[in-house]
């Protein structure tokens, strides 16, 4: 089983921030492969092991879930051609989906970092999820705010509204939650941990500590999916 990264791959990914040039990609394209196949086995390995708990995740493969290297740059003043680190987004309905799901972000020099949440939902399912904390803010603090979900992730993060969302005043219990616009759970992973053995244990039971909180993210939206359905 593949519990870690190799050293390639980061070196790979070092040299690419400093020569993010389509020849310079090229003449390393060998490496890129190398890296991008280290990093695919991994997650493959981390998909199957959290299927045990992350039905979703089932049968999902890693290369589905891997954004590619290329930037589309059409619209960007940063013309760089590649991004700067490897990563894959698992999810109930794949990488392209608004559901909530966990975000692996693989970048040397102590950058990496698993973030799991829902991030910038539309109009619809962002409404949705904070009528759901509010009518449920006692079992959603229950999930965030154990010893164990705060020891590992702290505070939960994501962009807010400046003011109060529509409709919910500055009294209403949950209006710190509720002025959220992405909702996410985050652990920096420092270089030691992804060349060793270990990181495989530990991102799995990361993933095990947050789908609590996944599971109550995305019950609004399968009701609003199957509302939507109905009418």
């Amino acid at each position: 089983m593949k519990k870690k990264l190799t050293q390639a791959t980061l070196d790979f990914i070092k040299d690419l921030q400093k020569n993010n040039q389509r020849d310079w990609f090229q003449e390393n394209k060998a490496r890129y492969e190398a890296a991008k196949d280290d990093f695919l086995e991994f997650v493959q390995h981390l998909i199957e092991g959290a299927s045990e708990f992350e039905p979703a995740l089932k049968d999902q493969q890693a290369k589905d879930t891997m954004f590619r290297i290329y930037r589309d740059v059409r619209f960007s003043n940063d013309k760089r051609p590649y991004k700067d680190h490897l990563c894959a987004y698992m999810a109930e309905g794949g990488r392209k989906t608004i559901n909530p799901g966990y975000y692996l972000h693989i970048n040397p020099n102590n950058q990496s970092f698993l973030a799991c949440g829902l991030w910038m939902p539309p109009a619809a399912e962002l409404k949705a999820v904070r009528q759901e904390i509010d009518y449920n803010l006692d079992e959603f603090k229950n999930i965030i705010e154990t010893p164990d979900f705060k020891n590992k992730f702290g505070e939960i993060q994501g962009e807010k509204l400046k003011t109060n969302p529509k409709g919910y005043d500055a009294e209403n219990p949950a209006i710190d939650l509720l002025r959220h616009k992405s909702w996410n759970a985050s652990y920096q992973i420092p270089d030691e941990l992804l060349l060793s053995d270990k990181l495989y244990d530990t991102v799995l039971d990361l993933m095990k500590t947050v789908k609590p909180m996944l599971d109550f993210l995305i019950r609004p939206l399968h009701d609003l999916a199957i509302t939507e359905k109905e009418k």
